[in-house]
């Protein structure tokens, strides 16, 4: 495994195709969640430096926080609740440009202002977690970034 990763690129697209097959490196053979998502997440920190990424993970009602990097964030969020819960619910990607402006929005950090969820889901096509990403600028986000990160999380299929 390697300790460093090589992504360059000048498009944001770009640089998702060479962080992708590297971060399923992380990924491959190993069977624990905790260690695939901690990398995951502390990869694509590294390659897109934002307010804060990581996981939260379907416990009965609610989703758990899981690995991150960032700022201290919220324990747990209910199902349907804020972005991350509404994520779980409709099944699929939500792209918020203004986290302000999303009905019901839970405010973890003050300095959010846009968000990406992607749902993570199990080889039944249930939703087991839930990738998060908060940026400090608004709109931050668009279909690249959905398009990459649902190649990046569904693989993390056969872990749950």
């Amino acid at each position: 495994m390697a300790e460093t990763l090589t992504v360059t690129g000048d498009s944001k697209d770009e640089r998702y195709r060479a962080l992708l097959p590297q971060a399923l490196a992380l990924i491959d053979g190993e069977t624990d969640v905790v260690a695939c998502l901690a990398n995951l997440t502390a990869a694509l920190h590294a390659t897109f430096p934002r307010l804060w990424t990581g996981f939260y993970l379907v416990k009965g009602e609610q989703l758990v926080l899981g690995p991150f990097q960032g700022p201290i964030a919220c324990t747990r969020i209910p199902y349907g609740r804020g972005v991350c819960g509404a994520a779980w619910k409709e099944n699929r990607t939500l792209l918020v440009p203004d986290v302000d402006a999303f009905p019901g929005h839970i405010a973890c950090s003050s300095s959010a202002r846009s968000e990406i969820v992607v749902p993570v889901r199990d080889t039944a096509g249930r939703v087991v977690a839930v990738l998060d990403i908060d940026a400090d600028v608004p709109a931050d986000f668009d279909e690249v970034d959905a398009r990459h990160l649902e190649a990046l999380v569904a693989p993390l299929a056969a872990l749950f």
